[in-house]
């Protein structure tokens, strides 16, 4: 075993319906999971919903129902979209479970018998959309700074976590642990807002009720990112621990979330952990948004791109491929119908599909479809073999800088030497001197060997994809890269059919 990896996505909001912004940061924590458990890690892959606050109350009430209700037919549009994506996912934690109240309960008694949370009053401009409080200065024109709708001025009972304590703390770790916020440019923007000082924060609520009740005074609720952060560690079973998962997975190797929740990752939740005397995550990577044929998707302009279509029109291995390959992850990126149709048509059908049904047909008209025992191999061959164990060690480290269009790009090389590969060999001209069989049968095993590889390589991303190339080569279709990923693995003598087409081609409407 290699190691233990843990990796989660921020739990979403029952308020919401799941659109290609949870897929997408979902998706991204699936591609690494699906890679480190190919690479022999025990791997822990959390995802779940954020079910308590002042939104669902009111949306719970409007619709005649209880939140509870509300959250129960929310939360499974979220798990079927999970299931057709083909999401690897360990656990599915709810904040309306018991596991997850009972540690919040207790991570609540604990910083109040050390005295990082105190009673006091609570007076500011409130959000209740954005379920944020701001100061009159944070505020653009009276409204919230986030998403820009009207605030109004709330004053209230609370407990206060003293956060103000950890500002040294937290900007000490922040700089003796570079990899700790990133991208980078997301790191900076954290330290600026910490030295601008931090102040103690509120983290309970009287005006409503639906939430998890502060232990000893019931007539408050815990607040949304008190009660949600602590997800992370309630659903390793902490604190008891009775599975040992707490002990194996804690801390976590990375939380994926979108940018607009940096702040609750990087500054709240390392300040709670501080004060319980937890250790911090090792990192957190914000990604950024998609925007929509070049706007900014929103309910109002109806351009919200709803995944479940998306896959029923274009396949499931096609939309994880797009969203992964057509922007660095971590900054914005715009998604479109012609972009999409044009990845397919060219990365997929065209590079992928063409290698593979080009190798396949050869080896069934020049050999009946029997792949041939390997001899010595010329120059040609060796530089093409040598391409593989270096794209697979430069692959590792892109993956732990979660640079997934570039993992992607490398694999795309080696497809694409492939091709190139097929000319400069010229297996047609080959077939027609009976002298050339033993450097013709040479030629086409190397070429479904590096489909084999390739396959392996493709499989976190496309699963799907991947198991049906391995079939066809004969090949366990469960194989994992850690086993296989050495040249030559591909047994002589095993007969391949033609690959139909992987990817057929979509005519733009």
């Amino acid at each position: 075993m290699a190691g233990t990896f843990y990796v989660t996505t921020p739990i979403y909001y029952v308020n919401d319906v799941p659109h290609i912004g949870h897929a997408y940061t979902t998706l991204a924590c699936d591609v690494i999971s699906r890679y480190k458990r190919s690479r022999g890690y025990d791997v822990y892959f959390l995802t779940g919903t954020d079910e308590h606050g002042q939104k669902v109350e009111a949306a719970a009430d409007a619709n005649g129902e209880t939140p509870l209700e509300l959250a129960d037919r929310v939360v499974k549009r979220y798990q079927a979209l999970w299931d057709k994506l083909n999401i690897s996912h360990n656990d599915f934690i709810r904040t309306t479970q018991e596991r997850h109240k009972r540690a919040v309960s207790e991570q609540f008694r604990k910083l109040e018998a050390k005295g990082d949370i105190f009673l006091g009053e609570y007076e500011d401009w409130y959000c209740t959309p954005c379920e944020t409080f701001w100061t009159e200065t944070q505020l653009l024109d009276g409204t919230c700074p986030d998403c820009g709708r009207p605030t109004t001025k709330l004053k209230e009972e609370s407990y206060f976590f003293r956060m103000s304590q950890y500002q040294e703390q937290l900007v000490r770790h922040i700089e003796e642990n570079p990899d700790f916020i990133q991208p980078k440019s997301r790191r900076n923007e954290i330290i600026s807002f910490i030295k601008e000082g931090l102040r103690d924060l509120s983290i309970s609520r009287t005006s409503f009720s639906w939430g998890i009740p502060v232990p000893g005074n019931e007539k408050h609720v815990i607040y949304v990112w008190f009660d949600a952060l602590s997800n992370y560690i309630s659903a390793l079973g902490y604190p008891e621990d009775k599975d040992g998962l707490y002990e194996n997975f804690w801390p976590v190797d990375v939380h994926v979330i979108g940018k607009d929740i940096l702040r609750f990752h990087a500054v709240y939740w390392p300040t709670f952990l501080m004060a319980a005397g937890l250790p911090l995550p090792k990192k957190v990577f914000a990604h950024g948004w998609w925007t929509v044929e070049g706007q900014k998707m929103s309910k109002s302009l109806r351009n919200v791109v709803e995944p479940n279509m998306l896959i029923d029109k274009y396949g499931v291995d096609a939309i994880r491929y797009f969203l992964l390959r057509e922007v660095p992850f971590g900054l914005d990126g715009d998604f479109s119908h012609s972009s999409l149709i044009s990845r397919i048509n060219s990365d997929l059908a065209n590079d992928l599909g063409n290698l593979l049904s080009r190798s396949t047909a050869m080896l069934g008209k020049y050999f009946d479809g029997v792949v041939q025992s390997p001899d010595h191999a010329d120059e040609i061959d060796q530089a093409y073999i040598d391409l593989f164990p270096l794209a697979t060690a430069k692959i590792d480290k892109l993956y732990e800088d979660m640079a997934f269009n570039k993992v992607l790009q490398t694999i795309w090389e080696l497809i694409s030497a492939g091709n190139k590969y097929i000319d400069e060999t010229a297996p047609w001209a080959l077939a027609k001197d009976p002298a050339q069989q033993g450097r013709l049968g040479r030629v086409l095993y190397n070429l479904l060997e590096a489909q084999r590889l390739i396959a392996l390589q493709i499989a976190p991303f496309m699963p799907e994809t991947a198991e049906k190339i391995l079939a066809l080569l004969g090949v366990d279709p469960k194989a994992n890269l850690a086993d296989n990923d050495t040249w030559g693995a591909l047994q002589a003598g095993s007969k391949i059919k033609k690959a139909s087409p992987l990817f057929p081609r979509i005519e733009a409407e």
